[in-house]
């Protein structure tokens, strides 16, 4: 199952289930959402339209987009060879679509993207328009690019990013310029020592023969201890959590989504209708979520997440300073195989260290031949540079 929902045969551009299209469902992976169609489509989808763009179809996600990549869908995961793999991805590796746009929100498009080996990029916080998103985790969520390379990528980049008067999160410039040209030859790139330690000898080896790819183009790697990144890692899953939290009670069964048939109360309404139709993840999640953001518990987490952010932030952007790009492991291994889902919670935890350091900060980051490219803000162009650098 690749496509959720088959829009137009012709089309080339895969949509993922946490983004709108007008009149067809979505369901962010969810029982919640089965039957939801939305009056109108998201920013992204309509630029893409009016620039020629043609949908292809709807691509199945992890339920809101929280887990690895899709293994919590309740429309069931995507496997090949008994792997998991991200449907979008997956589809644009077989060639049958030329780019798909995807929500991250936790990483799991960037570990599609490494498993499947195609491009992948997370754009600055706020170029391109979250109109039209299932939201989950609004101060980190962006809409990103799956696509074959780096032309690809930076292609369908364009015709998506600008401001949009609809979303409050939208940056002030109408429009943003992309090159893959930039000369790569000149620029210092650092490995992620934390990261790379963390990974798999797979995942080490593609870090490896990444940066000797870079030096034989001229560019000089060097190898630097982040000393943020578990923070970063830690901050991120309570800030995700918390704005998850609040962002998924407006699924209550009341006005919109799946209603249990059988309550005797609102109260009983609103707890039968979540509790039948969320996932193990999704209830974790708002657990976690609604405890950090306890009164008790305000002040040493969620407030605490904040000033971390800000401290990550500060860090990155002075190790930034001295280097083009941070280069990265984008998960911990090659593959994953189906697991217990009651188990996710730690799991997605966990490997959010390799993904947490760009949703914290909002920063470009970029997947290709399988790593993990991080820039600073509004460097886009320096990430797809170096990735077409080495697909050539």
């Amino acid at each position: 199952m690749i496509y959720i929902n088959e829009i137009n045969a012709a089309g080339k551009i895969a949509v993922d289930d946490t983004i709108l299209v007008k009149d067809v469902p979505a369901t962010a992976g969810s029982k919640m959402l089965e039957n939801f169609k939305p009056l109108f489509s998201a920013e992204a989808v309509e630029r893409l339209e009016k620039a020629g763009y043609a949908v292809a179809g709807k691509t199945n996600v992890g339920e809101f987009g929280l887990d690895l990549m899709g293994e919590t869908s309740y429309f069931a995961p995507e496997t090949e060879n008994g792997s998991l793999v991200g449907a979008a991805a997956s589809l644009v590796a077989s060639g049958k679509v030329k780019a798909a746009l995807n929500v991250d929100l936790n990483g799991a498009p960037r570990r599609a993207a490494a498993v499947s080996c195609v491009d992948f990029i997370k754009p600055t916080y706020g170029t391109v328009s979250r109109y039209g998103i299932i939201a989950c985790a609004c101060s980190g969520e962006q809409i990103g690019v799956t696509a074959k390379n780096a032309d690809d990528a930076k292609e369908i980049l364009s015709v998506i990013a600008g401001h949009d008067s609809k979303d409050g999160t939208s940056l002030p410039a109408e429009k943003y310029e992309y090159s893959t040209e930039e000369n790569v030859a000149e620029m210092k790139i650092c490995i992620a020592k934390e990261l790379y330690d963390a990974a798999s000898a797979e995942v080490k080896a593609k870090i490896d023969g990444f940066a000797e790819s870079l030096k034989k183009l001229g560019a000089k790697v060097e190898e630097v201890s982040l000393g943020m990144a578990e923070q970063a890692k830690t901050a991120w899953q309570i800030l995700m959590s918390a704005e998850t939290t609040n962002n998924l009670s407006r699924f209550d069964g009341v006005k919109y989504g799946y209603r249990t048939p059988e309550y005797k109360n609102i109260d009983e309404l609103y707890v039968k209708s979540r509790s039948e139709s969320m996932g193990f993840l999704a209830k974790a999640t708002i657990i976690y979520g609604s405890d950090v953001l306890a009164k008790a518990k305000y002040e040493k987490c969620y407030d605490k997440s904040l000033r971390i952010r800000r401290i990550v932030c500060d860090k990155a952007r002075e190790i930034l300073a001295d280097y083009d790009a941070i280069l990265a492991p984008a998960c911990s291994q090659v593959s994953y195989k189906p697991y217990d889902t009651a188990d996710a919670f730690e799991k997605v935890y966990e490997e959010s260290l390799f993904t947490a350091i760009p949703s914290i900060t909002g920063m470009p980051a970029m997947v290709t031949k399988g790593v993990q490219l991080i820039a600073d803000s509004y460097k886009e162009s320096v990430l797809l540079s170096i990735a077409k650098s080495v697909e050539v």
